[in-house]
C-alpha cells in the first residue's frame, strides 16, 4: 500500500496540558515520523477552535488527534464527543493518549466513538516504541475517507 505523501495528511494535532508528556510524545513521533508536522494544542477549547477553522479550509485538517483525557476548559471526553458528532471531524481517528487506565475513562472514550485508547507507560523506550508504532498505523498503514488508496 502507497504511504500517504502529503504534508497536510501528516499533521498531528497533539491535545496535552502536561507540557513534559507533550514533550516527550512529541519528541518521540518527531523521530520516527520526521516528514508529519504536530501542532499542539493545550486545552479541549483550543483544539476545537483550530478544528473548526480546519473544517472551513483556513488551516491544515489533521490526519490525526492525540488526545489527552484531563484537559482545562473542555475536557478529553466533552472534546471527543464534540468531535465525533460533528461529521466534518468524525472520521479524523482520534487516539486517546492518557496516564489512566481506569476502567470508567476506557468505557467512556470508547462509548463516545474514540479510534484507541492507549495508556502513556512510564518507560520512555516503551514510549518512544509506542509512538512509533502509532505513527505507523495511523500515518502510514491507515486509510482515512480522501486519502490514498
Amino acid at each position: 500500500m502507497e504511504a500517504a505523501t502529503s504534508l497536510e495528511e501528516r499533521i498531528v494535532l497533539h491535545v496535552e496540558d502536561d507540557l513534559d508528556h507533550a514533550d516527550l510524545v512529541d519528541r518521540c513521533l518527531s523521530r520516527h515520523r520526521p516528514e508529519s508536522r504536530i501542532l499542539r494544542m493545550e486545552d479541549g477549547e483550543a483544539a476545537l477552535a483550530y478544528l473548526a477553522r480546519s473544517g472551513g479550509g483556513g488551516v491544515p485538517r489533521p490526519r490525526l488527534i492525540l488526545l489527552d483525557l484531563r484537559l482545562p476548559k473542555i475536557d478529553g471526553i466533552d472534546f471527543l464527543r464534540t468531535v465525533k458528532a460533528t461529521p466534518a471531524f468524525a472520521a479524523i481517528p482520534v487516539v486517546v493518549l492518557t496516564t489512566s487506565s481506569s476502567e470508567s475513562d476506557v468505557s467512556r472514550a470508547y462509548q463516545h466513538h474514540a479510534n484507541s485508547y492507549l495508556v502513556k507507560p512510564d518507560d520512555f523506550s516503551i514510549l518512544d516504541s509506542m509512538m512509533k508504532e502509532v505513527g505507523d498505523y495511523w500515518l502510514d498503514w491507515n486509510v482515512q475517507p480522501g486519502g490514498p488508496g
